[in-house]
């Protein structure tokens, strides 16, 4: 029985959890638990391949604790308070301007500046006071968020965009359907549209009204009053663009954020006295999400070595017949579980290709339709998952103040706007592209 597959079972239990207020992390050791012995692990080799696991997302993690050092330290020269400052003014009191802002310029983050979520600790919390002024619903700017951290690499041939869609065209040309690396954005368009018509959504009609938030410390920030510019403030600029230009030389967001903290020490922005404040502040801010991050690689790797996910592809035939409707139905709604089980869209594109695209061929699905089921069902579960830094990076800086909750204010919202647009897009593409 379907219901009864590891990865189902496990990806239920850890939804239900969570909803029910239970920690994220402890709602992931336990889903692993049961993934494990559901699929009749020995209790001792299910924490060893969980511990085994939690290597997968060890630069992630020690990334989050570093960017948070570099956003404390940042945040103690004055920079974000004149940053957020010349925001408000752009801004002018509208709060959808604001959200639209935010959301076009963390499409940059996947592509021109390809720096994922390295940009929303430092950002966002001297964010949280304009906000409140201005009593936007933080659920709102979650979507805003989520959607910049999706959306680009779903549709735009650019950045990670190009890694995702690269997979798909190699996949499906593996597997009997071959389709060049940059032909696959003329199908997922599609599906960034669907995201672009949950973000306004979102904005214009979901959490449109005033929400009220108090004006509450931040994490491990001393909140640090600041009007023009000074040279520090420059410098202290200039650091952080450092942090993203070696980011993207070396590709290591850790080498990055450690970089920066030494220029800033160079320019003599911040003290060597005060560097064991900074990294508190970090632990401060992200270190939940960092030891999340750990926890939901672990659980990852139980689900894959359970051998669960082979068998919940494999069981899609059964389920079919011979429709085609319920065919993508039932592709698009196990790619939900799996991805939301092994926490990572791009890795769930080889899991699931090679019984999608024989069943894409058999159904009558054309290339463009299949691209569009691949995709959605691969990124699908990305959006709205407790494990995902899609979810996860949103939290680190609406949470700063400690007034956002992970499951309810971000997984929730963002699951309704993207996951279940993306189940119509999907749907929409396969049956008619």
């Amino acid at each position: 029985m379907i219901l009864l597959n590891p990865v189902v079972l496990s990806v239920i239990v850890m939804i239900v959890l969570c909803l029910l207020k239970l920690n994220v992390l402890l709602a992931l050791f336990v889903s692993a638990l049961v993934a494990g012995l559901s699929a009749h692990m020995p209790i001792g080799d299910i924490m060893s391949k969980l511990i085994d696991g939690m290597g997968g997302n060890s630069e992630t993690a020690l990334s989050y604790i570093l960017l948070g050092a570099l956003a404390v330290a940042i945040s103690s020269t004055g920079v974000a308070a004149i940053v957020s400052k010349k925001i408000a003014s752009v801004v002018n009191g509208k709060k959808k301007v604001l959200l639209l802002i935010i959301a076009f310029f963390a499409c940059f983050s996947q592509n021109l500046i390809p720096v994922h979520i390295a940009f929303i600790p430092i950002l966002i919390p001297p964010l949280l006071k304009l906000m409140n002024s201005l009593k936007l619903d933080r659920r709102a700017m979650a979507c805003s968020l989520t959607f910049g951290l999706k959306a680009p690499y779903i549709a735009l041939p650019v950045g990670f965009g190009l890694i995702f869609q690269g997979i798909i065209s190699a996949e499906m040309t593996k597997n009997g359907m071959p389709i060049e690396k940059m032909q696959v954005w003329k199908s997922t368009w599609f599906l960034g549209l669907f995201m672009l018509i949950g973000l306004l959504l979102a904005i214009f009609v979901t959490y449109r009204k005033d929400r009220e938030y108090k004006d509450l410390p931040l994490k491990g920030m001393e909140e640090v009053e600041a009007t023009e510019m000074e040279p520090k403030h420059w410098l202290t600029l200039l650091a952080a663009a450092l942090a993203f230009v070696i980011q993207i030389i070396y590709g290591s967001l850790p080498l990055g954020a450690v970089a920066a903290l030494a220029a800033m020490l160079i320019f003599r922005v911040i003290k060597w006295k005060d560097l064991d404040e900074f990294i508190n502040g970090g632990v401060g801010l992200m270190g939940l999400i960092a030891f999340i991050m750990l926890v939901a690689a672990g659980y990852g790797n139980i689900i894959r070595e359970t051998g669960a996910v082979g068998e919940l592809v494999d069981s899609i035939h059964g389920l079919i017949g011979g429709s085609k409707a319920i065919g993508i139905s039932v592709m698009l709604l196990v790619g939900l579980l799996i991805t939301m089980g092994i926490g990572t869209s791009f890795g769930t594109i080889p899991v699931v290709a090679a019984i999608y695209i024989p069943l894409c061929i058999k159904l009558g699905v054309s290339v463009p339709g299949a691209v569009i089921v691949l995709a959605a069902a691969a990124a699908l579960g990305d959006a709205g998952s407790p494990a995902s830094d899609s979810t996860l990076g949103p939290t680190s800086g609406l949470n700063a103040d400690g007034q956002h909750d992970h499951i309810m204010d971000t997984c929730v919202p963002t699951f309704i706007h993207y996951n279940i647009l993306l189940i119509i897009g999907g749907f929409i593409g396969g049956m008619f592209f």
